[in-house]
């Protein structure tokens, strides 16, 4: 507000121009958002998350990385609000303080949703050409799922 009004702007007028697109980018969303909120409801009734969880159970216990949460990596990569259920279902049965509970927190913190950000903040952003984009979010993903499991394993010991 003061740098408006130093540089004699209607700062109000400001803000409800501001308010006004930012609207018109949530109803662009809008149906975008519904679509994945549905899916991952389907997914999570369908029972194909846990068959995620025992695919991966295998490989993700040799790296130390608990297969109970390769669902909420994949659902996370879709959704933020969703992966937030499985979070709170991961707390009910695990506890928020344990290793898995801390995982879970730390990886929250530093993934993205990546599809749910390319969907949709590109296309309302028109950006069509995204070259590494997808590429880059995945090892982005996978050093943060490294890093919760590092940090965790230090936080507990």
């Amino acid at each position: 507000m003061a740098y408006g009004l130093a540089h004699k702007q209607n700062v109000y007028e400001d803000f409800i121009k501001g308010a006004k697109d930012g609207i018109r980018t949530v109803v662009q969303i809008m149906p975008t958002l519904v679509g994945l909120m549905v899916a991952v409801g389907v997914l999570r009734a369908s029972g194909f998350l846990t068959f995620i969880g025992s695919l991966f159970h295998g490989m993700t216990d040799r790296i130390g990385f608990p297969s109970e949460l390769a669902p909420l990596v994949f659902i996370k990569m879709f959704s933020s609000s969703a992966a937030t259920g499985l979070v709170l279902d991961v707390f009910r049965t695990y506890g928020p303080d344990s290793h898995i509970g801390l995982i879970t927190s730390i990886m929250m913190s530093c993934t993205e949703t990546i599809f749910y950000t390319m969907s949709v903040y590109f296309l309302a952003a028109k950006v069509t050409k995204t070259r590494h984009t997808l590429k880059g979010a995945l090892l982005a993903t996978l050093a943060g799922i490294a890093a919760s499991v590092v940090l965790a394993s230090r936080m507990a010991g």
